[in-house]
């Protein structure tokens, strides 16, 4: 496998997980204990384009890049999960490596 896309992805990966970070222990305290809606307005358009952006690298990795299918459906779970793509980059940094 090609280094170039895996790095992509991984890059892709931890900004998607971040902006849900972002959005979940930042905005949504601003928006409930704040009153700031605008704060999940903004930080949710970034990361649902983010959460857009990650599901076609996962689609590209899976047909293009013709990674394993079981790394294509770990990528889609762990995208739901807080800190589940920084758990899944130490994994993908390992295969990096090999």
């Amino acid at each position: 496998m090609s280094e170039k896309p895996l790095k992509r992805f991984r890059f892709m990966g931890l900004l998607e997980g971040g902006s849900l970070l972002i959005l979940l222990f930042l905005a949504m305290p601003l928006k409930y204990f704040f009153g700031m809606p605008e704060a999940v307005s903004v930080v949710g358009s970034i990361h649902g384009f983010l959460f857009v952006s990650y599901c076609l690298m996962i689609a590209y990795m899976t047909f293009i890049v013709r990674w394993p299918y079981i790394y294509s459906v770990i990528a889609v779970i762990v995208a739901f999960i807080p800190f589940g793509n920084i758990l899944f980059d130490r994994k993908l940094e390992k295969l990096e490596t090999v």
